[in-house]
């Protein structure tokens, strides 16, 4: 009887487990078809998002966005009826990703409206390759990305350069069509935009004159002709322009929580800027009175003097990342980092950067982590394509931004300038800078200050009177921000989310008990790759405290 009633009870267990198996075995096959499901709704989602074409560029017209509008509610609705919820993190990850742009989308549809408040908008000529995932501000969908040209051109490099170009007289048109909104700063802010623009087409023609075709002359000729045109129609209507450009602070704060899923309120952000613009004068107060009685730095005088700046830098930057076992130090590190040393600049027309750099380039070196980021995508582009390359409307920042400006103080403490104390001066004025441009942005948000009493807090609170030596780079980043919500203050915000999950990962290995290793941290947050740095957290340490589920 008792042998009985045991072979009953083992294989009711046997059953059991048969059935445990057979409906996890179902649950993961559930998962992944849903999983499936979510790559195809991301491949529906990411071919909607680029506008029809409407006379040979893109359509950005109230009623293009008015007759895709159930278009868009329908893929969101499928989005939205994807169960998540047993899904390894990774994947809900990845998820989050695309509601993140979802919600991007219906925010610019909806508040920001950029092809109708910001003439920016409609800027296609860029000269310079973006050191983060895509530029930074709102684009249109068919910019001409000069720097990617090799001139003399090729054959096909001249068609492909035509058929770009002819998009710009039709969006110029579309534009005087499209740009209805009353926000003052952004529309006068714009007119420069254009005038570079015409610049920029005027040298390019001078650049291909004698070996371009007649087509290609006259694509660059009918593109200036059209961007003058547009230039001429802004500053006739702008004395209409008396509304503001900042979003307010409601919008902000949805903005920042629900798209860029940096979970912080515009008044959290305000108190987090002000202390870390605190932090950054006294703790640059104090390295000045440790290091008084050492000697200055003196700045590279030379080009030769800055050439063997920048080399010895660089090596030691790199040799410092290998040796001290900060990350995993990638064979395309080193010649990624080189491409972007700079030159001399004589010091009547030094930036804030550059100032710094002459002094000493390795803190703009650390923070120019975001190139080996960008040779990781295109080398080692994550497994899934929702990961792949950029994600949209600059998404990216608080982890890009975020990240650049974190090592920057990271790496010192660290140990990076053990050996020339003097250096770490320029890391708390880099800091301070930052915070204080992020500072005034938020208040041109919040419609406190114009955009020009913004980049006064800017000028004002950065050590040394160092951003009162270049105007354009001031009314570069400030028109920026003002026009990109958020991207003002994710360097700063970034930082401290990175710091907070830092924290996170290392109590919890120390409450397990294990060791601590700065370079795994490094190299997990590599992995997860250019998304919003709270999902980073999330999957690296399993707290989903920072996003709304």
């Amino acid at each position: 009887m008792i042998e009985t009633n045991r072979s009953t009870w083992l294989s009711r267990i046997i059953l059991g487990l048969a059935v445990s198996t057979a409906n996890l075995c179902m649950a993961e096959t559930d998962s992944f078809d849903a999983y499936d499901d979510l790559i195809d709704l991301y491949t529906d989602w990411r071919e909607f998002e680029r506008p029809p074409m409407l006379d040979n560029a893109p359509d950005y017209t109230a009623a293009m966005f008015t007759a895709r509008q159930p278009g868009f509610e329908q893929l969101y609705a499928r989005l939205q009826a994807i169960d998540v919820s047993k899904w390894p993190v990774e994947k809900q990850v990845d998820w989050h990703v695309v509601r993140a742009e979802m919600n991007g989308y219906d925010f610019n549809r909806r508040v920001l409206k950029p092809w109708a408040r910001d003439p920016a908008f409609y800027q296609s000529i860029w000269l310079y390759k973006s050191d983060v995932p895509a530029h930074e501000g709102p684009t249109h969908h068919a910019i001409t990305e000069l720097w990617t040209y090799e001139f003399p051109l090729s054959d096909s490099g001249e068609q492909r350069l035509i058929a770009e170009l002819t998009v710009i007289p039709p969006l110029m048109k579309q534009a005087r069509q499209n740009l209805t909104g009353n926000a003052r700063e952004l529309w006068v802010a714009g007119i420069r935009n254009f005038r570079d623009q015409s610049r920029d087409l005027a040298e390019l023609l001078t650049k291909v004159e004698d070996a371009a075709s007649t087509h290609l002359v006259a694509a660059i000729t009918d593109a200036r002709a059209a961007t003058d045109e547009l230039v001429t129609w802004l500053e006739r209507e702008a004395p209409a322009k008396t509304g503001p450009s900042g979003i307010g602070k409601e919008n902000y704060t949805w903005y920042a929580q629900n798209v860029h899923l940096v979970p912080l309120t515009w008044d959290d952000e305000v108190r987090l800027l002000k202390r870390e613009l605190d932090r950054a004068w006294s703790s640059l107060k104090l390295e000045e009175h440790r290091n008084r009685n050492l000697p200055p730095l003196i700045a590279a005088s030379t080009p030769e003097e800055y050439a063997t700046l920048a080399d010895r830098s660089a090596r030691q930057f790199i040799e410092f990342l290998r040796d001290e076992e900060i990350v995993t130090v990638e064979d395309y590190f080193d010649p990624a980092l080189r491409e972007q040393l700079g030159e001399f600049v004589p010091e009547e027309t030094r930036n804030f950067f550059w100032i710094v750099a002459h002094y000493d380039p390795t803190p703009l070196y650390t923070h120019f982590y975001h190139w080996f980021e960008l040779a990781r995508m295109e080398r080692e582009p994550h497994p899934s394509p929702i990961r792949q390359g950029a994600v949209l409307y600059n998404i990216f920042d608080s982890r890009n931004e975020g990240t650049a400006t974190g090592v920057e103080e990271m790496f010192m403490h660290a140990g990076l300038y053990d050996d020339k104390p003097r250096v770490r001066e320029l890391v708390w004025i880099m800091l301070a800078q930052r915070a204080a441009r992020g500072l005034g942005s938020l208040y041109a948000h919040a419609n406190e200050m114009t955009m020009e009493e913004a980049g006064s807090v800017h000028m004002e609170w950065t050590p040394r009177g160092w951003m009162k030596t270049e105007k354009d780079l001031l009314k570069f980043e400030q028109h920026l921000y003002l026009r990109q919500p958020g991207y003002g203050t994710s360097y700063i915000t970034g930082k401290y989310l990175l710091e907070r999950t830092l924290a996170d990962y290392s109590k919890q290995l120390e409450e397990r008990g294990e060791e601590f290793r700065l370079k795994d941290f490094f190299d997990q947050l590599n992995a997860i790759d250019s998304i919003p740095i709270a999902l980073g957290r999330w999957q690296m340490t399993g707290l989903d405290d920072e996003i709304d589920n």
